[in-house]
């Protein structure tokens, strides 16, 4: 198996004299399911925000999809953005677009057809356990519903890699259960590499998985 994520003695820092990821060295291969963890304010979303370009390594070598972090071209960075899913904490949904058409966002961007869009936005919202809600808006939606929309957003264009940060962070039990599903189905049946940042691992989780902690800036694999 080909790694996805490859981090070599790779340091993270907003201002260069505060490390907050120090030296870390680890991979991910595709088709992995990997949950970060770690306490509060250790840097689980700031290493999740160098794999999808948002922050640049300030030392060591970071390779996403065997693309080089430290030195990738606006270009190649907005390129490599279309094929990964992401799923964050506060949903990201745009309120004044209806359930469907935020959906169907990346396909839009990428230019595929309307009849594409449609015919994708069904059979996710299908999948997510939010038919007939299609014309609906992100504000009539429960906290539960709109992470589900999110997720079936990050789903869209079948990536190669969904990132998502506390997904269920926010949510009743019933939601967790079903973005748990969706995502261990991804992983599963579509053979795609999911990372999940969360406090906690759910208690039950049916597909083998790689956790890595963070911990006083250093990242080890727990087994």
């Amino acid at each position: 198996m080909s790694n996805i994520i490859s981090a070599q003695n790779l340091t993270l820092s907003y201002e260069s004299d505060e490390e907050i990821i120090s030296d870390a060295s680890f991979s991910v291969k595709k088709g992995e399911f990997v949950f970060i963890t770690g306490p509060s304010g250790s840097g689980k979303s700031t290493l999740l925000k160098s794999f999808y370009g948002n922050l640049k390594p300030e030392q060591g070598n970071l390779t996403m999809g065997g693309l080089d972090m430290t030195t990738i071209k606006k270009s190649k960075l907005q390129e490599l953005r279309t094929h990964l899913g992401i799923v964050f904490q506060d949903y990201r949904l745009i309120n004044e677009w209806t359930v469907e058409k935020n959906v169907v966002l990346p396909l839009w961007i990428a230019g595929y057809s309307k009849e594409v869009q449609s015919t994708q936005a069904q059979r996710l919202l299908h999948h997510v356990k939010l038919s007939g809600k299609e014309q609906k808006y992100p504000m009539e939606l429960s906290g539960g519903e709109q992470q589900r929309v999110g997720v079936a957003r990050a789903l869209a264009k079948n990536p190669f890699l969904i990132l998502a940060d506390e997904p269920t962070g926010n949510l009743d039990e019933y939601s967790s259960n079903v973005i748990w599903d969706l995502l261990e189905n991804a992983c599963q049946q579509l053979d795609t590499t999911v990372v999940v940042v969360t406090h906690k691992i759910p208690a039950v989780f049916n597909i083998p998985y790689k956790h890595l902690r963070i911990e006083k800036g250093k990242v080890y694999e727990v087994h």
